[in-house]
């Protein structure tokens, strides 16, 4: 950990062999706490990437960042889960998702469940690897007896009461639903606290660690016009004054964002970041002035 933090590293580049291994390094070098695999079509098979990345890494925690549960049956599941722990020495983190891109249902040749649906099978699997990781027979055994900790992402209220009742670790997106298209845009401040405390609500006397995807990272001397660029960028979604509350841009010196960071922990209790693999090398330089 860098003081009362974690960062990961959301690998999405489907490398060489000898490219992934690399990066995996540089990241553990850099001083990153988690190497993340996406589970998205066209990118690197997660579980084979962690168990490469396990290999050329001794002190990294190793996340999925979040399968698209929808495409596995848990069963078989249970079994990668289990034996990707195995074979990393304990160092696996699960990360799980609903799913949410129809176009990746498509190619594969699968329907495209109702969010209902996804939420369902999300819910199924949970309860399966559960069950796996506590019966004597089942083969691999996970490292621990409880299995891997549990990483659930979203946004939505079913999925957040799902992540409170199970799991380890909550993921917040930082996105929020246009009211014009539909599409995900950065959520303002005020939205991401309201997910937070209703999350909080569900939790009851449970704990657990609070994550974020963090979307745009800009280290720069000039903060003003980086926000000010960036608010170009969403199409005026959030103004700069906006974009400067949120968790989910990290913009300014070293030294201002490792200053937000500390912020929005008191703000949101937010103690992990993912960051994603183009802003690893630039986000270097935060976790040195944590230190």
């Amino acid at each position: 950990m860098t003081g009362d933090f974690r960062f990961g590293v959301n690998m999405v580049v489907p490398d060489s062999r000898a490219a992934w291994v690399g990066k995996c390094r540089q990241a553990e070098d850099f001083g990153f706490d988690v190497v993340s695999a996406a589970d998205h079509l066209g990118m690197a098979p997660p579980f084979p990437a962690l168990v490469l990345a396990g290999e050329v890494t001794s002190r990294v925690k190793l996340n999925t960042y979040v399968l698209n549960t929808p495409f596995y049956n848990p069963v078989l599941l249970a079994r990668d889960v289990t034996g990707t722990d195995r074979f990393t020495d304990g160092r696996l983190e699960l990360g799980l998702g609903a799913g949410y891109v129809k176009e990746e249902f498509e190619a594969a040749g699968l329907p495209f469940p109702s969010a209902r649906e996804r939420v369902d099978h999300l819910e199924r699997t949970i309860l399966e690897l559960k069950r796996a990781y506590a019966d004597p027979e089942h083969k691999p055994a996970p490292a621990r007896p409880e299995g891997p900790p549990l990483l659930l992402g979203g946004r939505g209220d079913r999925i957040l009461t799902l992540a409170a009742e199970h799991a380890d670790i909550i993921g917040f997106t930082g996105t929020a639903k246009s009211p014009d298209a539909g599409a995900l845009v950065p959520a303002s401040a005020e939205d991401i606290g309201e997910r937070v405390e209703f999350v909080r609500s569900k939790l009851g006397d449970r704990e657990a660690e609070f994550n974020l995807l963090c979307h745009f990272v800009k280290i720069t001397e000039d903060r003003a016009g980086a926000l000010e660029d960036l608010a170009k960028l969403t199409h005026g979604v959030l103004s700069a004054g906006q974009l400067a509350e949120v968790p989910t841009a990290l913009v300014g010196s070293p030294a201002e964002v490792a200053e937000q960071l500390h912020a929005h922990r008191e703000r949101f209790g937010l103690t992990y970041y993912t960051v994603l693999e183009h802003d690893m090398a630039q986000f270097a330089p935060v976790l040195e002035a944590l230190r």
